[in-house]
C-alpha cells in the first residue's frame, strides 16, 4: 500500500466517524479510456486476430468469442469485417448437441458459455437466434442438478464446472449465469436459481443459504472457487481450515448474485460488499496478487457496473469514482502496440489476446452512462 493510500485511508476513517464521507480523486477521463480503446481495438484486429478470424486458436474457441464481445462492447460494429470473420471461426465449433467447443473438449460450459455471450452480442437482427437457443438448452444440461445425481443438499447442485475436474465452481457457474442473462434469460429461470443456490455456498457467510462446515471456520462474507468435492480456494486455506476468499471469486460471486435477482438489503451482497469494501483496490486481485489479475478487473467492472452506483464507499468511509480509478489503472498498464499482458502468466494471462479483451471488457463498463431516459 503506497503513503497516498495509506493517508487517504487514515483520513477517510477520521473523516468517516465524524460522518463526513471523503471523495477520492478522479482517474482516467472519458477521452483517455476511448483513445486506449482505440489503441486495443487496432491491436486485436491487425495483430492478434488470425487469416482464420480466430484469437489464439490453439486455445480452443474461447479468447475468440472474449475477443469478439470486447471488440462489439467497445465500440467496433458487429458487422465490421474483424467481428464477423470472429463469429464464422466460432460457429465452426458448434456441435450437434447445440454447443460450441472442440469435439473433445474438457471445457464445454466455459467456452460454450462465452461463445453466447458474443453471439449475442452481435444477435442484431436475429441471424444467430437458433445458435443462442440451441447453446442455450446445452449449457443448461451441463449444470449439476439431480439429473446427476446431486439433490439440492449436494455442495455441488446448480453449479458448472471444468469436465476434467468432475466438480463445479464459482467461475464457471458466473460464466453461466452471465451467459444466461446475456441472451434474455429472466433471473427467475430455474436454471438461474439453482445456479443462485451453488453461488451462495462459495460464500463465507452462514445461513439458511450456505448451511456448510467452511463459513464457520473464516465468516468473512467474500467468497471462495467452489464448496464440492470437498471445497477449494485458490488462495489457500485458514489455520482453521477455511477457506480462504479473494477479490476475483467475491466480484463474481456479488455479479452472480445481482444477475440472479438479488437486491443489495440482501445479506448476502451486504456481505460481499463490506467484504469488497475493505479489500477495495485495482492493484492487485486481493488475496491471490498479480495471479489473474486481468480476469479481476474485468470482473470487478461487471459487479460494480451491476450495484448501478457512481460510487464505491471503501471500509474507511472514502467514496472512490470506481469507473476512473478502475480506467486509470488499466490504461497505466497498456503496451505501447495497444496490447494488455500479465507478466504472471498463471490463468494464461501471459496471452496478449486474451488480456487485451479482458482489459477491453473492463473499460467498457468503465465508460460514463448515459443519463436515464425519461
Amino acid at each position: 500500500m503506497n503513503a497516498r493510500h495509506t493517508w487517504l485511508t487514515c483520513l477517510g476513517s477520521w473523516l468517516g466517524a465524524l460522518g463526513i464521507l471523503l471523495p477520492a480523486a478522479r482517474g482516467a477521463d472519458e477521452e483517455a479510456i476511448r483513445a486506449a480503446i482505440g489503441r486495443a481495438s487496432a491491436y486485436l484486429i491487425e495483430q492478434g486476430q488470425a487469416a482464420d478470424g480466430s484469437f489464439s486458436a490453439q486455445a480452443g474457441p474461447a479468447i475468440t468469442a472474449l475477443a469478439v464481445t470486447a471488440l462489439v462492447k467497445t465500440g467496433t460494429p458487429a458487422d465490421a469485417p474483424a467481428v464477423q470473420k470472429g463469429i464464422d471461426s466460432l460457429l465452426r465449433f458448434k456441435q450437434a448437441t447445440g454447443g460450441i467447443h472442440p469435439p473433445d473438449s474438457h471445457v464445454a460450459n466455459y467456452e460454450t458459455s462465452i461463445a453466447m455471450v458474443a453471439l449475442a452480442a452481435c444477435n442484431r437482427d436475429g441471424r444467430y437466434t437458433e445458435q443462442i437457443k440451441a447453446a442455450e438448452t446445452f449449457v443448461k444440461g451441463l449444470q449439476w442438478d439431480d439429473d446427476e445425481g446431486k439433490g439440492k443438499d449436494d455442495p455441488a447442485y446448480g453449479g458448472a464446472g471444468y469436465g476434467r475436474k468432475n466438480r463445479p465452481d464459482l467461475s464457471n457457474t458466473s460464466f453461466l449465469i452471465e451467459a444466461l442473462r446475456s441472451v434474455g434469460t429472466g433471473a427467475d429461470d430455474a436454471a438461474i436459481q439453482r445456479a443462485l443456490v451453488f453461488v451462495s455456498r462459495t460464500q463465507n457467510l452462514e445461513g439458511p443459504h450456505n448451511t456448510l462446515s467452511f463459513p464457520a471456520k473464516n465468516p468473512d462474507g467474500g467468497f471462495y472457487y467452489t464448496p464440492a468435492a470437498g471445497g477449494e480456494s485458490f488462495a489457500g486455506t485458514t489455520p482453521e481450515g477455511g477457506l480462504r476468499s479473494y477479490g476475483s471469486m467475491t466480484y463474481a460471486g456479488l455479479k452472480s448474485m445481482i444477475f440472479a435477482g438479488l437486491t443489495k438489503d440482501d445479506p448476502r451482497v451486504k456481505a460481499a460488499v463490506e467484504w469488497l469494501a475493505k479489500h477495495y483496490t485495482f492493484a492487485e486481485n486481493p488475496g491471490m496478487g498479480d495471479a489473474g489479475l486481468y480476469y479481476y478487473l474485468q470482473t470487478a467492472a461487471k459487479a460494480l457496473d451491476s450495484l448501478g452506483e457512481e460510487t464505491f464507499a471503501d471500509a474507511a468511509g472514502v467514496k472512490h469514482s470506481w469507473r476512473s480509478e478502475l480506467a486509470e489503472a488499466i490504461l497505466a498498464k497498456q503496451q505501447p502496440n495497444g496490447s494488455w499482458v500479465n507478466a504472471n502468466a498463471r490463468w494464461m494471462e501471459g496471452d496478449p489476446n486474451l488480456v487485451t479483451s479482458y482489459a477491453l471488457l473492463a473499460l467498457a463498463s468503465c465508460l460514463p452512462k448515459p443519463p436515464a431516459t425519461r
